[in-house]
């Protein structure tokens, strides 16, 4: 009996040094793993969250709010989902569901009349909004083109430079924005791309560029299509806030119908998170213009092939939704009078702002504010004048001074502009 419960208590005892071994390794496997760099903007979200003052306001998110500062729900949308009720799309997404969502999405962008439709010479594939879109395409790039770079503006959407890296494409940068102008820096960005190797990957914003809202004018989107030409570079374009510069979604593709004129192959991010409202259900759409349809059916199985091994297929009921309202005339239309009624209400926030500040006496120029479109204002605060306006007025946003003028409303523009002019006025 005694040498049965030694026997037993060895059992138990050598189970246990196993159970413990076992616990302390598999604790070793991740003791080497360290916090990420939080995100700029979702650290402006999370401060402001926690901050419990009723004057607060949160001008760092990138998305749409009405003049009471809510999210919106557009009424195309909503009609949509009328439209869409009891469709059966609980399976993967149908191949005519997703070949209408390029469909649609690519006139918006090339026009419905270009020869590249109408001939088949594109490849399209849905995206994870406009983030999924761009991953998708440097993924792309890394495959066919290993030894590549990608060239980006300075600066640009900070997210841009977390994609290609995740990619494993290199980044370089080229001149965008002048801080003492607070626009445009032009004579360097062509020189910038008048320098790079020929045959490079350029990322542009077509209309309403991230962070600063300086877009080039015509005249000098033909002269970067001429050079580009020139050079024989590559465009790709990240279309995120289409119709949030003009309120008019032809005019605010006109850069990349310029390129389209010059007879560029280009490549194109959509995302109908922002002009449509859609920003959780990632609906976008990725295209490539190809020198002929075969080609094109080539490029398409590639991206396709891509996109299985990173998440197989999109959610079905964004695509459905926005498939639905592109395709319908009715819904469509809805749709553009609701973004026009989004980009004035952001453009006259510019105004009223700009304006308050200078009967404020602030000894600063403003103009910027009212000359920079879309959805948001680089306003040329420094990082001591943003902290500022955090510690004693409450109000957040990106360090670098970006305004989301989303978050600017009729009830909190006269506090801003207050807030603003306290912690510029001595220079």
């Amino acid at each position: 009996m005694q040498r049965r419960r030694m026997m037993i208590k060895w059992a138990h005892d050598t189970v246990r040094r196993r159970f413990m071994s076992t616990s302390a390794a598999a604790i070793d496997w991740w003791n080497h793993v360290g916090h990420a760099p939080k995100d700029p903007i979702m650290s402006v979200t999370e401060a402001f969250l926690s901050d419990t003052s009723p004057n607060k306001i949160n001008l760092g998110v990138g998305a749409y709010r009405d003049d009471d500062g809510r999210p919106v729900v557009l009424q195309c949308v909503r009609d949509g989902e009328v439209k869409i009720a009891g469709t059966e799309f609980l399976e993967s997404v149908s191949a005519s569901v997703s070949s209408k969502l390029v469909e649609e999405s690519v006139k918006l962008i090339y026009g419905k009349d270009a020869d590249f439709i109408k001939e088949g010479r594109f490849a399209g594939v849905q995206a994870l909004s406009g983030t999924g879109a761009c991953r998708l395409f440097a993924e792309f790039q890394r495959r066919f083109y290993p030894q590549s770079k990608i060239y980006l503006p300075i600066p640009t959407w900070s997210n841009h430079h977390n994609i290609w890296r995740d990619a494993q494409v290199p980044g370089r940068t080229f001149h965008y924005y002048h801080p003492d102008s607070k626009g445009l820096h032009f004579a360097a960005l062509m020189d910038d791309i008048k320098n790079a190797p020929d045959r490079s990957f350029f990322l542009l914003h077509p209309c309403a560029h991230n962070p600063t809202g300086v877009d080039p004018t015509e005249e000098q989107w033909r002269e970067i299509s001429n050079l580009f030409k020139v050079k024989n570079h590559f465009p790709f374009f990240d279309m995120a806030y289409q119709g949030f510069a003009s309120g008019d979604l032809d005019k605010d593709a006109k850069a990349i119908r310029i390129f389209l004129e010059d007879g560029h192959l280009i490549g194109c991010a959509q995302s109908f998170a922002k002009n449509m409202g859609l920003y959780g259900h990632r609906v976008g759409c990725l295209s490539v213009l190809c020198v002929d349809a075969k080609q094109a059916v080539a490029i398409k199985s590639q991206l396709q092939h891509i996109t299985r091994a990173m998440y197989s297929s999109p959610p079905v009921h964004g695509i459905l939704l926005v498939s639905t309202i592109l395709s319908d005339p009715h819904l469509k239309e809805l749709w553009k009078k609701e973004l026009k009624v989004m980009a004035n209400r952001i453009h006259r926030m510019r105004s009223t702002l700009h304006e308050s500040l200078k009967k404020l006496g602030s000894p600063l120029n403003w103009d910027h504010m009212t000359n920079q479109v879309g959805m948001f204002c680089f306003s040329g605060l420094s990082p001591d004048q943003v902290n500022r306006l955090v510690k004693e007025f409450h109000i957040y946003m990106t360090y670098d001074g970006r305004i989301s003028m989303a978050g600017v409303t009729t009830s909190n523009v006269s506090y801003l502009a207050n807030a603003i002019h306290e912690v510029t006025k001595f220079g």
